[in-house]
């Protein structure tokens, strides 16, 4: 998963510019192993298509744009510090804290770090990100991520003509930014200098500047007596401001509550969802269309079933269930001509009967028969004394289109006989 990491102006600079989507930035895109694949400085509404393509941005907010305090703050759980933290920050801010988000780091020697920042100006870049196709946006301020050292102020500065942002890590890791504005009548690198001998004092101080300025800066220190053995000058590049950020946990995204956590990439899932969703619409055609087929069947089946029955009996004007009240027809035509039905007592009694006798007529202890009765259609037997050969019937009744079972509920053996037709 690429990142993109970038150094964003200002808010007074962009606040002063026509359109700030059209102020240059540096960045650098890093791959998931830390290095830099591409890097350069480019206006921001440029790399809406990098943006788009990749899985995280990492906005390095101007030390200026945000407050970074350490303030004593008793033990507290996560819901109650977050709703602490606006009054805790309250005396530090010339502003309403309800106007600024709030979010705090680590615990540190009983000094909890709390970094702040306007909300206005974090909705907007959130507003301006989201639309170039973000999907996971972090916002974490430059001195956050400035490595420090013990017992050195450590510096980086970047070049915003006229103006220079200077982002300064003190040994106390306290850490403040400022914009330095240069007069006519100065040079950037005598001004960069002059603030930091009054901000370090006499402390040890190391200085990240430009790759095209490293020969102005180191004059500027050569030339100023007591500075040589004080300060150092190096190059600034992205790999120091990749490691810085790694280590980074005052994300002020989270203080807003948007895109602030892992999103899912539906863009990658597109085609498989595409797929999907095409396999159930064929899928859900297909069985409507096999549902209406069948509905059709089943019509013509009824009507032709409907029409044979009418044309059978044309007295009848209620037809609700043809094939039973064909069967009814049928069983009553039989009764009236002197054929039994299937289910009568005498057809189910004498199938009984020459089951019974081949069955019965090998064993050795046959049970007896000890009652018989018909009701519901069905014959029911009682049986005493031997074991009653329940399978064998069964077999032989089926051949005679009967059906045998035990009645549970008795406590003797007793078979409910039934007719199949």
């Amino acid at each position: 998963m690429s990142t993109l990491h970038i150094r964003l102006p200002s808010k007074a600079a962009a606040d002063s510019a026509p359109q700030w989507l059209a102020l240059s930035c540096p960045f650098a895109l890093v791959s998931d192993d830390g290095n830099i694949q591409n890097e350069g400085v480019a206006p921001l509404s440029s790399l809406s298509d990098m943006i788009a393509k990749i899985q995280r941005v990492v906005l390095l907010l101007a030390a200026g744009d945000v407050t970074v305090l350490r303030i004593k703050v008793p033990p507290l759980s996560a819901a109650r510090l977050k709703a602490a933290l606006p009054n805790l920050v309250e005396e530090h801010l010339l502003c309403d804290p309800s106007e600024c988000v709030v979010v705090a780091g680590r615990m540190e020697d009983g000094l909890r770090t709390i970094a702040v920042a306007q909300r206005a100006w974090l909705d907007s870049l959130t507003k301006a990100f989201i639309a170039f196709g973000a999907r996971k946006i972090a916002a974490l301020p430059e001195q956050s991520c400035l490595q420090g050292q013990p017992g050195i102020v450590t510096a980086s500065i970047y070049e915003r003509n006229p103006d220079i942002d200077l982002t300064l890590r003190l040994p106390e890791q306290d850490s403040i930014g400022l914009t330095i504005n240069i007069g006519p009548d100065e040079t950037a690198a005598n001004r960069v200098i002059q603030t930091l001998c009054a901000v370090a004092h006499e402390t040890p101080v190391t200085l990240y500047v430009p790759q095209a300025a490293m020969r102005a800066y180191q004059e500027a220190v050569a030339d100023t007596p007591g500075l040589k053995e004080r300060f150092s000058v190096s190059a600034d590049n992205w790999t120091r401001w990749v490691a810085g950020t790694r280590g980074a946990e005052l994300d002020l995204m989270a203080g807003t509550g948007t895109n602030a956590g892992p999103g899912l990439d539906w863009r990658t899932w597109r085609w498989p969802l595409a797929l999907a969703a095409a396999v159930l619409l064929v899928n859900v055609s297909a069985l409507n269309i096999e549902w209406w087929r069948f509905k059709s069947e089943a019509h013509a089946l009824r009507s032709a079933m409907t029409q044979i029955y009418k044309s059978a009996y044309p007295n009848e004007s209620v037809i609700i269930d043809p094939i039973a009240q064909m069967q009814q027809k049928i069983a009553t035509a039989k009764r009236d001509s002197g054929l039994a039905a299937a289910d009568d007592f005498t057809s189910i009694t004498a199938a009984f009967g020459e089951a019974w006798a081949g069955v019965t007529a090998t064993m050795a202890a046959r049970p007896s028969i000890a009652a018989l009765e018909y009701r519901d259609r069905s014959l029911s037997v009682r049986l005493s004394g031997g074991e009653a050969p329940t399978q064998q019937m069964k077999a032989a009744l089926a051949g005679r289109d009967l059906s045998l079972e035990l009645d549970s509920s008795q406590s003797a053996t007793v078979w409910e006989i039934r007719s199949t037709k």
